[in-house]
Parts: C-alpha cells; sequence; structure tokens
C-alpha cells in the first residue's frame, strides 16, 4: 500500500481564532473514544474541531482511527481538565476565605532613664506613694538637716569673723533684703511725674525714641530753647499765609492781622509800619533783596509797595481777584500768588507794572520762591502741584503768557513749603500738608525726583542751611516740631518737638544763616540758633550776651 503523500505546510489550513465552547462540540468531544492504538498513518492527524467545510487536504483523510495522546495529556483528560490548546471543563474555584495574618505582640515601650515608666512600676508593685514627697524616717530627715547645718560646730570663729569683716556683711543681717526704690535723677518730684505722664503724646510715627523735649546725635546739638521770644498777638492762624519775612538788612517784618511790624534785631526797636485798609487784612510780607523795600500782600487783592527806612507807602498795585497769599522778589520784580491760582510779575519800577501772568494752577498758591540767579521760579499750591517756570522775562506786553518749564503732581496735598538750596542751584526742595507730609527733592534741570522723605507731620516751610549740607523743616499737628535732616541721606540730624504750643507756620532765617525766626498761632515769635554762622566760635561773648536778653524777658512786638 502507497503512502500518502504529505499535503505542503503552505497549503495546510490553519484555524487561529479560538473556538467557542458550544454544546454541539461538547458532544462531539464527549464521542471521541481515546484508543492506545497508533496508527497506521502518522501522517493522518487532523484537528477535529475544523468544520466540514474547510478541506485541511485534497486527499480524504480516515475517519476510523482515534487521536494519539501522551500519558500527560491522558492524565489531565481524566483530571476533567485539558489546558494545553484545549478547553477547561472544571473551573478552578476558590474554597478559603483570605484571612488576615495574626497580629503580633506590641513590643514594650522603650523609655529613657530620665523618664521611668512610674504608672506601670507602681501598677506591677502595689506601691501608692506619691514621688514627689518623701517618706523616709523621722530620724533620717534629722540627721540630713543636722550635716546641712549651716553654722557647725568645726567652723572657727575668728575666721567668719574676719570674712565677715572682708565682705562687710554682718552676721545678723541677711544678704539679699528688700528697700525702697532708688530715688529719681531728678530733685523735681513733680517734674519727673509730669514727664512720665507725657511720654506716651511722644509715642509719633517718624521720631527719634526720646523722653526729652529735644532729639541730637552725638556729633551734632542744637539748643532745646529759643534765644529771643517776642510776644506777636493777633498772629493769624493759617495755613497758607506767609506772614514773617527777614531781611538782609537784619530787620524782621511780621503782620499781625491788619497791622504790619518791623523789629531791629540789632537794636531791638519795633516799629509799627503801616496799617490795611478798613475791610481786609495783611496776607503776606516780603522783603526786597536789598531790604530796602517790603511788598505787602492784602487780603482783598491789592500788592502794596513800602519804604523800610522811611515808613512810606510808595504805590498800590491791584488787579488780582482774591488774596495774596504769597510773594517774592527778584531785583525790580516782584511776584504775587493769587487765590485764584494766578501768578503775576509787577515791574515796580513802571506805572503798567503787570508784565506778565503764569496760569499753571487751579487752586489757590500759597508757595512761591525765585531762585537766586532769577533764572527759575518755583510755586506750590492748593491743587498739590509744584511748577517750575522760566524766570526770563525780557521784553514782553501786559498780556504774555508763560507756561511751566516741569510740572509736578507726586504730592497729595497743598503744597506750601517751596525752597532753593544756596550751595547747589540745581536743587529744589517742597513739603506738602497733612494728607502727604512728605518732602520731595527735585533736580531743577532734568525735572527728575531725586529723593523724598515721609515725616509725621504737614510740613509747613523748608530752609536749606547756607553753610552746611543739611535742610530744617517745620511741621504743623501733632508734632509742631523744628526737624534738622542732612542732606542728601535725608537722616535726622536734631529735632525740637513742640517748639510752639500750635502749628509752627511761618519761618524766617537771618542774614547770617545760624538763626531761624519761627511763627505760630500761639502769637509768639521764637528765634532759635540751629547752625553757626561764618566765624561764630569767634564770637562766643556774643552769643552770651544774646543768651542773657533771651532770659531776662518776653519782648512784645506791638
Amino acid at each position: 500500500m502507497t503512502s500518502m503523500p504529505k499535503t505542503p505546510s503552505r497549503y495546510r489550513s490553519r484555524s487561529d481564532a479560538k473556538t467557542p465552547l458550544t454544546p454541539s462540540i461538547i458532544s462531539a468531544f464527549n464521542s471521541i473514544s481515546i484508543s492506545p492504538q497508533k496508527r497506521s498513518h502518522p501522517a493522518d492527524l487532523s484537528n477535529p474541531f475544523i468544520t466540514k467545510s474547510q478541506q485541511a487536504s485534497p486527499v480524504k483523510r480516515a475517519t476510523g482511527g482515534g487521536i494519539a495522546v501522551s500519558d500527560s495529556f491522558q492524565r489531565q483528560a481524566g483530571g476533567g481538565v485539558i489546558r494545553k490548546g484545549g478547553i477547561e471543563t472544571r473551573l478552578d474555584v476558590v474554597s478559603r476565605d483570605y484571612l488576615p495574618p495574626t497580629s503580633q505582640p506590641r513590643p514594650e515601650l522603650k523609655r529613657s532613664r530620665s523618664t521611668p515608666a512610674t504608672r506601670e512600676r507602681t501598677q506591677s508593685t502595689g506601691d501608692n506613694r506619691d514621688r514627689f514627697i518623701t517618706t523616709r524616717d523621722a530620724d533620717d530627715v534629722a540627721a540630713t538637716l543636722e550635716l546641712m547645718s549651716l553654722n557647725p560646730k568645726t567652723v572657727s570663729p575668728g575666721h567668719t569673723a574676719r570674712l565677715a569683716a572682708a565682705t562687710g556683711v554682718p552676721h545678723n543681717r541677711r544678704v539679699l533684703a528688700y528697700h525702697e526704690a532708688p530715688p529719681t535723677s531728678s530733685s523735681d518730684s513733680t517734674l519727673s511725674q509730669q514727664r512720665e505722664l507725657a511720654r506716651p503724646l511722644y509715642g509719633r510715627p517718624g521720631e527719634l525714641p526720646s523722653s526729652t523735649s529735644s532729639i541730637t546725635n552725638k556729633s551734632r546739638r542744637i539748643p532745646t530753647q529759643p534765644e529771643r521770644v517776642l510776644d506777636a498777638p493777633g498772629m493769624v492762624d493759617d495755613f497758607y499765609l506767609n506772614l514773617v519775612s527777614w531781611s538782609i538788612q537784619n530787620v524782621v517784618a511780621v503782620a499781625l492781622a491788619e497791622s504790619t511790624y518791623v523789629w531791629r534785631a540789632d537794636t531791638g526797636i519795633v516799629s509799627h509800619l503801616g496799617e490795611a485798609p478798613e475791610g481786609t487784612y495783611v496776607s503776606s510780607v516780603d522783603f526786597s533783596n536789598d531790604g530796602a523795600y517790603l511788598g505787602i500782600g492784602l487780603g482783598t487783592g491789592e500788592v502794596e509797595l513800602w519804604d523800610v527806612e522811611a515808613g512810606q507807602k510808595l504805590r498800590t498795585m491791584g488787579g488780582h481777584q482774591g488774596q495774596i497769599a504769597v510773594l517774592s522778589w527778584n531785583a525790580h520784580i516782584l511776584s504775587s500768588g493769587c487765590g485764584d491760582g494766578s501768578i503775576w510779575h509787577h515791574d515796580v519800577r513802571v506805572p503798567r507794572h503787570k508784565v506778565m501772568e503764569l496760569l499753571g494752577h487751579t487752586g489757590e498758591v500759597c508757595g512761591l520762591k525765585w531762585r537766586a540767579d532769577g533764572e527759575l521760579l518755583a510755586s506750590g499750591g492748593n491743587d498739590n502741584v509744584v511748577n517750575i517756570w522760566d524766570g526770563r522775562v525780557g521784553d514782553v506786553t501786559e498780556g504774555a503768557r508763560g507756561q511751566a518749564k516741569w510740572t509736578k503732581r507726586n504730592h497729595t496735598a497743598a503744597v506750601k513749603a517751596i525752597a532753593w538750596c544756596p550751595w547747589q542751584s540745581s536743587l529744589l526742595a517742597s513739603g506738602g500738608g497733612t494728607n502727604d507730609a512728605t518732602v520731595h527733592v527735585w533736580n531743577s534741570g532734568t525735572g527728575a525726583r531725586l529723593h523724598s522723605l515721609k515725616t509725621p507731620s504737614q510740613v509747613t516751610s523748608i530752609i536749606w542751611s547756607p553753610h552746611k549740607k543739611e535742610i530744617l523743616t517745620t511741621h504743623g499737628y501733632p508734632t509742631n516740631a523744628i526737624m534738622v535732616h542732612a542732606y542728601p541721606s535725608l537722616e535726622r540730624i536734631a529735632e525740637i518737638r513742640d517748639a510752639h504750643d500750635s502749628r509752627v507756620l511761618y519761618t524766617a532765617v537771618g542774614p547770617a544763616g545760624d538763626v531761624v525766626c519761627t511763627g505760630a498761632g500761639d502769637e509768639n515769635l521764637k528765634f532759635w540758633r540751629i547752625w553757626e554762622g561764618v566765624g561764630a566760635k569767634k564770637k562766643k561773648e556774643g552769643k552770651e550776651r544774646s543768651s542773657s536778653t533771651t532770659r531776662s524777658g518776653i519782648l512784645s512786638i506791638r
């Protein structure tokens, strides 16, 4: 019998999909008889799960034989499970539930020797005693106290006496004992009590801690008391006015309500210069550069020009529609700041005095200052604006208008304090009112803000020292102080708190640049020696003479 040729592997049919377990397949599987006899044709192997429509070979295979199986395959079939390439007839069912591992006994907590387990020890031993109360016998306690005796018999009396004499401690006196409190530093107890009661009043922001009325550093000291005090009855307490001026001829002009007085510092003579017209008052005063003339601004808008030496009024220049709160001189030009926000240049040499008008403020102009060289004019107003104007007037007509060179709006309150630096002409300092309380330093050449200083209260005036790199500022409520700051660090050098009983509103510096005059609503003019003038160290006798005059009493202006 010839053998059947093998079908090439490339033509064999192979099923890659797994045949699903159906009832027909299960019945066919059960009808198969497994026999250990070997087939006569090993090559006639076919898949019993292939359907009849899919021929495995063009040669018809035999149907009378069984499937040749191995011993392992037979054992799997006897167990009811066929795993390799076959089907499962029995599920692997888990017969035991999961049981968590038994918990191990917790290890005993280890304690350090310094923290014994008192509770466990007490419970285990049954000892109920308190470990903070000794339970020793009375004999043991007595023996211990005997050993702690402070005066044992073995100590030599002579040694004890020598030790007491060396230390200065008597035998029958305790080393530490209570005594009365030491006396205060001041001999006047009433004054000390008043200082202690008033100390919380000086705890204001921005101040240096001190219990005295003056604050100075170690390298800089200023007198805490004024050199001279002048009584000025009728001085108006108004932030926007400028009622004090000090001329180069050492004459002080002060406006008291409707009257104007001049006080000659060399001789101490007070003279009444003039009265304002009926129904008005004096709102500002300012001396000319040579000190020969005095400009007086009135509440009705007129500007008067007076000859100080002769005591006569030379002319009255009108035209403003509001009070003249500030005046400033530059040679023959007298500039006036009005309540309507306008600034006029008056040429006192010609009949038509108004030569230019500057419009740059929407509020009252309360600060106005010419630079020493006359090239720039600075103004501050109630609109919180600082303007820097070109001061070159030239040949202009009556209706000429000027435009501000720089306009600064950094302040948040009215700007009354305006001052030019005498030793660096490009520096301008300005100070704001209550809601601002800040000093700004500007570069007038570039318009840049160089420095800023926050102060504890409103800034009413600024004065640059002519001989030192320092700035003086005066303030209103709540400090009423005079402060001196270094430049450019703006570090506080000295402070005189409560320099007046009211706001320090008006200031002027003497011609020597050493004494500052301040005026306030408490109706007093006070003269403070803040700096030393040129050659002041060689003239201490004059200083002592002025100090003795100050102590003698208060001179009245009127």
